[in-house]
């Protein structure tokens, strides 16, 4: 995989490319990078600036991070969940019942 290109690179990159003075191609090439990877970032230069619908960075980090907390609070409720049958059932053999 290429190195990555600074965020600060990129955004000027697609300023000029937004610009309209020369075709996608030749900005593209005036920046030694694919016009795939320019129409890339101007797709997802679109998505983050409100323009084109998807996800945006700030929205694809934040859902990684619920889905992250979302599993850890999956797991506590599984050992919440065994730990309170198993004192149901040591209650139940020692002859204590619930009133």
């Amino acid at each position: 995989m290429p190195a990555a290109h600074p965020k600060e690179f990129r955004d000027d990159v697609v300023a000029v490319a937004r610009r309209g003075d020369a075709p996608i191609a030749e900005v593209a090439k005036d920046f030694g990078i694919s016009e795939s990877c320019l129409r890339n970032w101007l797709k997802t230069a679109d998505v983050e600036d409100g323009v084109r619908p998807g996800m945006t960075r700030q929205d694809s980090d934040e859902l990684r991070e619920l889905k992250r907390r979302n599993r850890l609070l999956e797991q506590e409720n599984e050992v919440l969940r065994r730990a309170a049958a198993y004192l149901s059932q040591a209650n139940l053999r020692l002859g204590h019942h619930p009133k």
